[in-house]
């Protein structure tokens, strides 16, 4: 077996996800995501299984591993109870912890995650909140969205009168205090390190494109680059 083998080794999820695949198929006959993209799980766990440092590689730097839902309807349908979903989170990992992810479309799109679901746990104490879902960024959520949007204290009270104020209640605000300690729980498990790591990375990748900028003595990729990869689709993924 090869080095990225023995690294998806150390992951728990790798351990509890890959047991011993006989290569049937059933996760891909019941994965959602492998009726619409190019994706099939049953080939992933073949190669991972088979243990070529290539292969291992190639899957790394491609999007075939970004186009897993992780909805893990696989896991109960394996007769060899595997579970294909937990191998794909830890090539993903391993993906982001080697700088591969950078090589793929749906891979640089890390970077867009980390500033914006990342940002907003540390920033507000949420994944997602409704002042952070720019109109203009988000045009899937239709043309009612710009005026919730600009209105969206006056509008989001009426459901719950808790919104943004100190009192309990779905999107109450989160006090300073608590946001402290999440960023305290970042800082001691490593989420803040992996957090630079994408950023690191992106970084690297954004100056082949003349789109990186330096901050504070860092080098960082710039708003331009996180907003192309957020965009980028070459139509290539689906079926």
């Amino acid at each position: 077996m090869g080095k990225y083998f023995d690294l998806l080794k150390q992951d728990v999820r790798f351990i509890e996800g890959m047991n011993a695949c006989m290569n049937c198929g059933m996760c891909t006959a019941v994965c959602p995501s492998a009726e619409f993209y190019n994706y099939d799980p049953r080939q992933i766990m073949d190669i991972v299984q088979n243990g070529s440092d290539r292969a291992i590689e190639e899957l790394l730097s491609s999007d075939t591993i970004w186009y897993c839902g992780e909805c893990m309807s696989c896991r109960p349908r394996c007769p060899r109870v595997n579970t294909p979903g937990y191998v794909i989170q830890s090539l993903r990992t391993l993906s982001q912890k080697t700088g591969l992810f950078v090589k793929s479309e749906k891979g640089r799109q890390q970077l867009a995650i980390k500033r914006t679901i990342g940002q907003n746990i540390l920033d507000l104490g949420y994944c997602i909140h409704p002042t952070r879902i720019d109109p203009d960024k988000h045009p899937e959520q239709g043309p009612v969205w710009e005026w919730v949007y600009n209105n969206v204290k006056d509008v989001f009270s009426r459901f719950d009168a808790g919104y943004d104020t100190d009192k309990s209640g779905a999107m109450r605000r989160i006090d300073e205090e608590s946001l402290n300690e999440i960023r305290k729980i970042f800082d001691t498990t490593g989420g803040t390190d992996f957090f630079n790591m994408i950023e690191d990375y992106s970084a690297a990748e954004a100056q082949k494109q003349g789109m990186a900028e330096t901050v504070d003595g860092k080098l960082r990729a710039t708003d331009e680059y996180m907003e192309l990869v957020y965009t980028a689709n070459d139509g290539s993924h689906t079926l």
